[in-house]
C-alpha cells in the first residue's frame, strides 16, 4: 500500500494517536504527581510564592508537555501532506511553452490520483482554448494580410502611371470594395470579442419580434435574388441582449440566403424548442463538414447566390452569442438540399405582451 496518499498517512496518524493516548494520561498525571511531590521538598529554601502555590510548579512542566506536542504535530501535519506539496514545483513550472506537461497520475483512486486526473484534463482544455485562441489569430492576420495586400497593389499601380478616367473610376470602385471587406472583418471580429466575453446586463426579449423585424430587412434582397422567405414565429420570450439577439438571428439569414440557389426558399421557425430555426435549400454540405461551419474563417467553396463576399465568421459569431445566452446551436443536413441551423435558447420566466 502506497504512502504516498494523505489520506493513508492521516489514517496512520489517527492509528498512532488512539494508541498513544492509551498511555498519554497515566503518563501525564504521573508528571504532574511528580511536580507535586517536588514542590515541598525545595519549599524551605525556595522561592516564596512557589511554597504559597503550590500548584505553580506544574505550569512549566504543562507547558513544555505543550510546546513538545505542538512541535510534533507540526511535523507530523508537514509529513501527511508532503505528496499535496511535492506537486507544487510540478504545476508552477507549466506555461504557454509546455502546455503539453501532464501528470498522468494513473487508474488510481486515492485523492492523489484523482487531483493529478482533474489536472491533467484541466491542462487539456487550456491548451485547447490555447491552440484555439492562437489559430484564430493567425487565421485573422491572413485575413487582414490580403485585403491589404491589393489595396497595396492598387495604390502603386495608380501612382506607377497617369490613369484614365475610367481606370480611376474603377480603382476607385475596387478601393472602396477591399476597404468595405475590412470593415465587415473588423466589426465581425469585435462582435465575436463581445459576445465571448458574455453578456453584462439581460432583458426579456420577445425573440418571434426580433426575428419578424430582422426577416422584413432581408426581404427585398432576397426577392431581388428570387429567393423566398417564408415565416412561423409563435410568441416567445427570452432573456439576453437585444443587440447580439439581432447580430445572431441576422447572421443565420444572411447565410440561408447567400448559401442557396436559384428560385430557393429560406425557411425560419420560432417556438419552445428549439427557440429557432432556419433551413435553407442552398449548396450540398456532407454531414462530416458541418461542424467545421462553425469554426471562424471557414467557407466551403460552393456557388453562392450572393457574391457581395464575407469574413467567414458569420456561424462563429452565431454560435458566440448563443453561448452567451446560455444556449445550444446545431446545425444538420442530410447531404443534399441544404442546411438547417437550430438554436436552443432557455426561455424567460414569463410571457410578456
Amino acid at each position: 500500500m502506497s504512502m504516498r496518499s494523505p489520506a493513508r498517512r492521516i489514517l496512520v496518524l489517527c492509528a498512532v494517536l488512539l494508541l498513544a493516548a492509551q498511555f498519554a494520561r497515566p503518563a501525564v498525571d504521573e508528571l504532574l504527581q511528580l511536580a507535586r511531590d517536588f514542590g515541598p521538598t525545595w519549599c524551605v529554601d525556595g522561592p516564596a510564592l512557589a511554597c504559597r502555590f503550590p500548584g505553580l510548579v506544574t505550569i512549566p512542566a504543562v507547558a513544555a508537555v505543550l510546546l513538545l506536542m505542538l512541535a510534533a504535530c507540526w511535523l507530523v501535519i508537514s509529513w501527511c501532506l508532503r505528496p499535496i506539496l511535492d506537486l507544487v514545483p510540478v504545476i508552477a513550472n507549466v506555461g504557454p511553452q509546455n502546455l503539453g506537461h501532464r501528470l498522468r497520475p494513473g487508474a488510481g483512486h486515492d485523492e492523489l490520483a484523482v487531483l493529478g486526473r482533474a489536472i491533467d484534463e484541466m491542462m487539456d482544455r487550456i491548451a485547447i482554448g490555447y491552440e484555439a485562441q492562437r489559430r484564430f489569430a493567425a487565421d485573422a492576420s491572413h485575413e487582414l494580410r490580403t485585403p491589404l495586400a491589393v489595396q497595396r497593389t492598387l495604390i502603386e499601380v495608380s501612382m506607377a502611371r497617369t490613369l484614365t478616367d475610367d481606370q480611376l473610376t474603377l480603382l476607385t470602385a475596387q478601393l472602396l470594395e477591399t476597404n468595405e471587406r475590412n470593415e465587415r472583418l473588423i466589426e465581425g471580429l469585435l462582435v465575436l470579442a463581445e459576445s465571448d466575453r458574455g453578456l453584462l446586463a439581460r432583458a426579456p426579449l420577445r425573440l418571434d419580434e426580433i426575428v419578424a423585424a430582422i426577416v422584413d430587412r432581408h426581404q427585398p434582397g432576397a426577392a431581388e435574388v428570387g429567393i423566398t422567405i417564408s415565416t412561423e414565429l409563435r410568441p416567445r420570450l427570452v432573456l439576453g441582449e437585444q443587440v447580439l439577439l439581432e447580430r445572431l438571428v441576422s447572421n443565420l439569414v444572411q447565410n440561408a440566403i447567400k448559401y442557396n440557389r436559384k428560385d430557393g426558399t429560406v425557411t425560419i421557425e420560432v417556438g419552445n424548442e428549439p427557440a429557432l430555426t432556419v433551413t435553407n435549400t442552398g449548396d450540398d454540405v456532407p454531414p462530416d463538414e458541418v461542424s467545421a461551419l462553425f469554426e471562424p474563417f471557414r467557407r466551403r467553396n460552393a456557388a453562392r447566390i450572393d457574391h457581395s463576399g464575407g469574413a467567414g465568421l458569420g456561424l462563429s459569431i452565431a454560435r458566440s452569442i448563443t453561448r452567451a445566452h446560455d444556449g445550444m446551436i446545431a446545425a444538420s443536413s442530410t447531404g443534399h438540399d441544404g442546411l438547417r441551423v437550430q438554436v436552443s435558447l432557455p426561455p424567460a420566466p414569463h410571457l410578456g405582451q
